[in-house]
């Protein structure tokens, strides 16, 4: 595995946090959020490059942050679209020649060593075409209709919660973009898209505490 890209979705728009700016902007431990989650993937020895997605308004505000937190693996930021998986697309358009490409969450920066490690070694097997990082649900959940009438309880035993990172072979992610473009079908995760091309994908241990910054309860975490 040559080239280890990881694309840092960055392109929020902060809505359900009522900042009147990015979430990605919002700072923590005197830092935007984002950069703490660009520092761990930069200083992970696997990764070869770094791009970053945000909104069309920030990509020089982005680029400063980075030079001043001397992000030096990121190769590129561009612009986002109307939906994340239009964002990821973008970024894809910079990194087709990766042997592996991950995709992260700007604003989960627990992101682990052990995450993007992990997703690697198994990446290198045969017959496995991504990873995703999970953990067990730990309530029961109902599938339910469109007036809130419950129709089945899954086995809660069966019920992973993914996160990111998911980390895919770079060759078979673009494949999977180009046949959503395609088909105009939208996912609701990356994994969702290399799984509607009969990809084979495979849940790996994440943790509790990897948690993604969407609402302002979730400030109560940091």
């Amino acid at each position: 595995m040559k080239k280890y890209t990881f694309i840092v979705a960055a392109a929020g728009v902060g809505k359900r946090m009522g900042l009147g700016y990015p979430k990605q902007f919002l700072e923590w431990e005197g830092k935007p959020i984002f950069i703490h989650t660009l520092e761990k993937i930069n200083g992970n020895k696997l990764v070869t490059d770094i791009v970053v997605v945000t909104n069309s308004d920030y990509i020089e505000e982005v680029e400063r942050y980075c030079r001043e937190y001397s992000i030096h693996k990121v190769a590129r930021v561009v612009a986002g679209g109307r939906e994340r998986q239009d964002s990821i697309y973008n970024a894809i358009q910079e990194c087709r020649d990766s042997d592996l490409i991950g995709v992260q969450d700007g604003v989960r920066p627990f992101i682990e060593d052990g995450f993007i490690e992990s997703a690697y070694e198994e990446l290198r097997k045969d017959g496995l075409d991504g990873v995703v990082v999970g953990v067990p649900v730990k309530d029961t959940i109902k599938v339910v209709d469109e007036n809130g009438i419950i129709q089945s309880t899954p086995v809660r035993s069966t019920l992973v919660a993914a996160q990111t990172p998911q980390v895919f072979k770079g060759e078979l992610l673009v494949k999977a973009y180009e046949k959503a473009a395609e088909d105009s079908w939208l996912g609701t995760d990356d994994s969702s898209l290399v799984e509607y091309i009969g990809g084979r994908v495979k849940i790996v241990e994440g943790s509790y505490g990897n948690i993604k910054i969407t609402t302002v309860e979730d400030l109560k975490h940091l």
